[in-house]
């Protein structure tokens, strides 16, 4: 009995030091263009050409896993948003947007769930 209490106390207290680093990521919004992933990763989403955009949307059309491009880097986009091969981003790609939602960063990536997204007011 007394091995069975000691037990759960001390899964009590990891799970209260669990608990406890845990914070509530706050909503973000973060300035940029929508690229594919895949290009961004290459490098590619700075390369002039008028087909960059073009570009871009066809792979959004495709269902490619999107990203914002922002001055401070890539954020994947995830949630409600890329689903159904991007339909909700579709009519904003080649557009300067403000995207917002839940940050997060994974191995070194990081990850948006867009709630919203507008254009950017000039």
């Amino acid at each position: 009995m007394k091995k069975l209490i000691v037990g759960l106390t001390a899964f009590a207290f990891v799970g209260l030091a669990l608990a406890a680093s845990v914070t509530a990521a706050a909503e973000t919004t973060v300035m940029g263009k929508l690229k594919d992933v895949k290009c961004a990763g290459d490098g590619k989403v700075d390369e002039a050409g008028a087909d960059s955009d073009a570009c871009a949307t066809a792979c959004a059309k495709r269902g490619e896993t999107m990203a914002v491009i922002a001055k401070d880097g890539m954020y994947i986009i995830t949630g409600k948003f890329g689903e159904n091969k991007n339909e909700k981003l579709i009519a904003f790609m080649g557009k300067e947007l403000a995207v917002k939602g839940t940050v997060t960063e994974k191995d070194g990536k990081k990850m948006i769930d867009v709630t919203s997204i507008s254009e950017a007011k000039k």
